[in-house]
């Protein structure tokens, strides 16, 4: 095991940010080593902002969202149309869509998808809530924005037996070549999504 090259607060702050997604122990270390050199301009603030968020971050009773306030700011915002509820795996998803303006519509985060070999089945994820929200007269289209993975279709395919009887248009995102893609660089599966779904011009 190797020695500790600094006191153990710098070596608990280098473990906490290892922890973080995309980064490991050498990344760590340097991150460590920037804040702490960076302490007054970066440091200081970020850990001002940590403590703040810690203190007044809450998930919207609506949607799923991470917010400081409750409902989100989504879910206040009277100018998207309330006949449209994207679903959405994760809050990340939620976050991408939004980076990307694709639709100006209400979300709703499931907190994962259905993965039997995970354990994860329909009551640890917020499906009741959302056929609940669906039944709603004012809710005209329910779009599956989840992951083209097995666990994210077979979620899909589970929350459109739920919403057979729901008065609703229950659409999914398209599969195929991206914007800027190029056929020789696709996979077989990307392919035949493509194909399948393919469109008139």
């Amino acid at each position: 095991m190797p020695s500790a090259v600094a006191g153990p607060e710098i070596e608990r702050l280098i473990q906490l940010l290892a922890r973080l997604p995309g980064l490991g122990p050498r990344s760590a270390r340097r991150a460590a080593l920037f804040l702490i050199k960076k302490r007054e301009q970066i440091m200081a603030p970020l850990a001002a902002a940590v403590q703040t968020a810690l203190e007044k971050i809450e998930i919207c009773s609506t949607c799923g969202n991470v917010d400081t306030q409750n409902p989100c700011t989504v879910c206040r915002d009277f100018n998207r149309d309330p006949a449209i509820i994207v679903v959405v795996a994760d809050v990340a998803d939620l976050w991408a869509l939004e980076r990307a303006h694709a639709v100006n519509a209400r979300y709703h985060v499931l907190g994962g998808t259905l993965s039997p070999l995970d354990g994860i089945g329909p009551h640890d994820l917020t499906i009741d809530a959302l056929v609940s929200r669906a039944h709603d007269p004012a809710v005209k289209e329910v779009i599956l924005a989840l992951n083209a993975t097995v666990d994210g279709q077979t979620t899909a395919h589970y929350i459109t037996d739920l919403l057979h009887d729901a008065n609703v248009t229950v659409t999914r995102l398209a599969h195929g070549v991206p914007v800027g893609g190029e056929l020789d660089y696709l996979d077989e599966g990307t392919l035949s999504a493509a194909m399948r779904q393919r469109t008139a011009i």
